[in-house]
C-alpha cells in the first residue's frame, strides 16, 4: 500500500529542511505508528538517527516498536529493541510478538527467557506464539505454567491452547479447556465457539461439532468455515455441499477457504462439473483454490483437464507448490504422458520448487507407469531422504516393468537400511516374485512355497498367509496367471475374492468369461453376463491411447472415427499379412460370443491397441525410439501375442500399459514373461 501522502510529504520536508524539534518528531512518529506506514516510519527514525535525536519517552519508542512487530520487519524491531535503554514489559512483549509473527521460535523461546518481569500478554502471546508455529505441546505446557504464575488465562489464551489441542488432536485436553470456559463464563465470545468447533471436529466428534454450530447466536465467516472443512475431514462431502447452501442463503459471503473447502466437497462427490462452475467464477483465486480444482480433475479421472488446468495456472503467474507439482505429475502417471511429465519435471526444476519427498516419489511413479524405470531410478538415487513411499514406488515400478531381479534387489537394499516394510512394499515385491516365476523367492521373502509351476495351490497359500490382507491387485495377479496356465478351478476361486472385494469391477468377470470361452464353455459365459446384469456391474468400454507430437490420440475396438481411419486399416493387414507368413495366426477362441469365425476374426484383429499401434507406425515409421500405448483394461492374449511378433519384423521397442502392469516387447519378447 502506497504512503499518504501528506506523511510522506512532511518526512520530505524534513530531509529539505534539516533538523526538527523533539515534538514535531514525536508527533510525526506517532502518525506514523496510527496509519500503519512502516516506510515512512524508517525513514524517520532514520533521519532522527542522522540528527543524534532518540526519545527519551519509553511510549514513543514502544510504539514504533510495536508497529515492526505486527508488521512482520522483525530485523528493524531487533536493532530498535538493542538501543533502547528504559526497556519496560511492553518492549519484551512487542519483541516476543515479532518472533512469533516470523516463526523465529527459538528466539521467542530466549526472550521469554530473559524477561526481568512479565504480565499476562507475555504469557499469550507465547502461548499463541507455540500455537501458530507448530509447537502446540509448548504452547499447552505454557498454557499451565500461566495458571501455575498466578495468571488467568483470558478468552483469547483458551482460543489459543483450544487451537493447540486441535493440531495434537488431543479431545481429552480439549474438552478439559472446553469445561474451563463453561466453569468461567467465557461462552460469550465468537473465536471461543469457532475454536470448539474447529477441535471437535478435526478430532472426529463432527455431530459435537455440528451440534455446537446450531447453537451458535452470532455465525462469522470462519465460523461456517470450521464445520463445512469439518465435514470434508471427516468424509462427509455431501453435508459440505448442504452446508455451503445454507451459507449462501444467510447471505454470508464465502472466502478463499470456504470456496477450497466446497470446491472439495464437490468433486469428493464427483459433482465436477458443478465444481468446475464454482471454480470458473471465483475472482482472485489463490494457489489453494488452483491445487485443489486441479487434483479433483486427477482424482475424477480428468487428467486431461488437470494439466490444462495448471498451464492456466501459471498463465495467471500462481506459483505452485510441492502439492500442486505431485498432483499434476500423478495425472501425468495416469494418462503415461512422458512428454508432459518430462515437462513438469524441467518446470518444477527451472522456478525452483521445493521438490521434498511429494514431488519426487511422484516423479518416480511417474517415470515407472511411462515405462523409463532408468529416469526413474536417476530421480530415486539422487533424492536427499528417502521414506518407506519413495522405496515403494521404485520398486513397485520395477515389479510392473518386468524388472524382477532388480525389484527384489531394491527390497534387500531397503531392509539393510532399516526401513519398515508396509503392506504396499510387500505387494510389489509378491508382484515380483509371481510375475517372475520366482516363488521360491517368494518363499525366501514370506515363508511360504518353492515354485510357482505346476504349484499353484501353493501360491495361493502364500497369498493367504500374506501378513496383510491381499488387496485386488493380489488376487488379480493371480487370476491373471490361472488363465495363462489354463487352471480354472484356482481361477474362479481369485474371482470370488474380487468380486467381494470390489463387487462393482468389471474385470474379474470378464477375464473368468474369457477363460471359459477359451475352454468352450459357452454356458458358463452366458452365466458371468447374467451375474454381471443382476449385480448392476457395468463394463467399461476397452479403449487405448497413443501420444503423438504432444497430442493423444484415442481409439476403441473396430474404430472408424478417426480423420485418418482409411490408412490406419491399411497398415493394421498390412502387418497381419506379414505376420502371417512368420507363423502368427489370430487367437478366435479368446473371442466371448459364440458366432461364426468371420466374425470372431474380425472382432479380435481390430482390437484397440492394434488400431493405436498402427497409427503410431504411420506416424512415426522409423527410428529406434519406442511405441507407447495405453489400454484402460488388461490387454487379450491375442493381442499380447500379436505385439511380441510386431515388435520382432519391425525391430523396434513397444511398450504396452495395461490395467495390470507394463509390457515392454523388444525382438518377439515381453517383459511380463507372460505373465500377467
Amino acid at each position: 500500500m502506497k504512503a499518504k501522502p501528506n506523511l510522506r510529504h512532511a518526512v520530505d520536508l524534513l530531509y529539505s529542511r534539516g533538523s526538527a524539534t523533539s515534538e514535531a518528531y514525536t508527533r510525526l512518529l506517532l502518525e506514523c505508528v496510527r496509519a500503519n506506514e512502516v516506510g515512512e516510519a524508517k525513514r524517520l527514525q532514520h533521519h532522527m538517527e542522522l540528527h543524534f535525536f532518540q526519545p527519551d519517552s519509553a511510549f514513543i519508542q514502544n510504539r514504533l516498536l510495536h508497529l515492526y512487530s505486527k508488521s512482520g520487519k522483525l530485523l528493524d524491531a531487533r536493532n530498535l529493541f538493542d538501543r533502547m535503554l528504559n526497556r519496560d514489559v511492553f518492549s519484551w512483549n512487542a519483541m516476543l510478538s515479532a518472533y512469533a509473527k516470523t516463526g523465529s521460535v527459538e528466539d521467542l523461546r530466549a526472550t521469554f527467557g530473559q524477561m526481568p518481569f512479565r504480565d499476562s500478554v507475555s504469557y499469550n502471546t507465547m502461548i499463541a506464539g507455540f500455537a501458530g508455529n507448530e509447537c502446540s505441546s509448548e504452547a499447552l505446557e505454557m498454557f499451565v505454567r500461566m495458571q501455575e504464575e498466578g495468571f488467568e488465562p483470558t478468552e483469547y489464551t483458551h482460543v489459543s491452547a483450544l487451537h493447540a489441542c486441535a493440531q495434537l488432536l488431543d479431545l481429552r485436553r480439549g474438552k478439559q479447556i472446553h469445561g474451563r470456559i463453561i466453569v468461567g463464563n467465557l461462552c460469550g465470545n465468537v473465536f471461543i465457539w469457532n475454536a470448539l468447533i474447529d477441535i471437535y471436529a478435526k478430532c472426529g466428534d463432527i455431530d459435537r461439532a455440528r451440534w455446537m454450530f446450531d447453537r451458535m447466536a452470532n455465525k462469522n465467516v470462519v465460523s461456517w468455515n470450521s464445520i463445512i472443512s469439518g465435514y470434508v475431514k471427516n468424509g462427509q462431502p455431501e453435508k459440505c455441499v448442504e452446508l455451503f447452501h445454507e451459507m449462501e442463503l444467510c447471505g454470508l459471503k464465502p472466502d478463499q477457504v470456504t470456496i477450497s473447502n466446497v470446491l472439495g466437497a464437490y468433486l469428493q462427490c464427483g459433482y465436477v462439473d458443478e465444481a468446475s462452475k464454482i471454480f470458473s467464477e471465483i475472482k482472485g483465486k489463490d494457489k489453494i483454490c488452483w491445487t485443489t480444482m486441479i487434483v479433483g480433475y486427477s482424482q475424477n479421472g480428468r487428467e486431461e483437464d488437470a494439466l490444462m488446468l495448471f498451464g492456466a495456472m501459471l498463465l495467471a503467474n500462481v506459483r505452485p507448490d510441492s502439492f500442486t507439482i505431485s498432483s499434476v505429475v500423478s495425472s501425468c502417471a495416469k494418462l503415461a504422458s512422458l512428454y508432459n511429465g518430462q515437462a513438469v519435471h524441467g518446470k518444477t526444476v527451472r522456478m525452483g520448487v521445493d521438490d521434498g519427498l511429494l514431488v519426487s516419489s511422484a516423479l518416480v511413479d511417474m517415470y515407472c507407469k511411462c515405462g523409463v524405470t532408468s529416469d526413474a531410478w536417476m530421480v530415486f538415487k539422487t533424492m536427499p531422504t528417502l521414506n518407506v513411499v519413495s522405496w515403494n514406488a521404485m520398486i513397485g515400478g520395477y515389479a510392473q516393468n518386468g524388472q524382477h531381479q532388480e525389484a527384489l534387489a531394491l527390497y534387500e537394499k531397503m531392509l539393510q537400511e532399516n526401513l519398515k516394510p508396509d503392506n504396499v512394499t510387500f505387494i510389489g515385491v509378491l508382484s515380483a516374485c509371481v510375475h517372475a516365476n520366482l516363488i521360491e523367492r517368494g518363499h525366501e521373502y514370506f515363508d511360504s512355497i518353492s515354485k510357482q509351476h505346476g504349484y499353484m495351490d501353493k501360491a495361493v497359500d502364500l497369498i493367504e498367509g500374506m501378513p496383510h490382507e491381499p488387496n485386488c491387485l493380489i488376487w488379480s495377479t493371480l487370476l491373471s496367471v490361472s488363465a495363462i496356465k489354463g487352471d480354472i478351478k484356482q481361477a474362479e476361486m481369485a474371482a470370488r475374492h474380487l468380486f467381494e472385494l470390489d463387487p462393482l469391477s468389471a474385470g474379474p468377470y470378464i477375464m473368468l468369461s474369457n477363460i471359459y470361452a477359451t475352454c468352450g464353455r459357452w454356458k458358463d459365459v452366458a452365466s458371468m453376463r447374467s451375474l454381471m446384469k443382476n449385480k448392476n456391474v457395468k463394463k467399461f468400454a476397452a479403449y487405448s491411447w497413443i501420444e503423438i507430437d504432444n497430442k493423444v490420440h484415442r481409439f476403441v475396438s473396430e474404430d472408424r472415427t478417426h480423420p485418418e481411419t482409411e490408412k490406419i486399416y491399411e497398415e493394421l493387414n498390412r502387418l497381419i499379412r506379414e505376420l502371417h507368413k512368420v507363423g502368427f495366426a489370430p487367437n478366435t477362441n479368446l473371442v466371448l460370443h459364440d458366432v461364426g469365425e468371420k466374425e470372431k476374426y474380425e472382432s479380435i484383429c481390430y482390437h484397440s491397441e492394434k488400431l493405436a499401434l498402427a497409427y503410431g507406425l504411420i506416424r512415426k515409421p522409423h527410428g529406434g525410439t519406442p511405441l507407447r500405448i495405453i489400454k484402460n483394461i488388461r490387454v487379450c492374449g491375442d493381442c499380447h501375442v500379436f505385439m511380441k511378433f510386431v515388435s520382432k519384423i519391425i525391430g523396434r521397442p513397444i511398450i504396452l500399459r495395461d490395467s495390470n502392469r507394463y509390457h515392454h516387447f523388444i525382438g518377439g519378447k515381453c517383459s511380463c514373461k507372460d505373465y500377467w
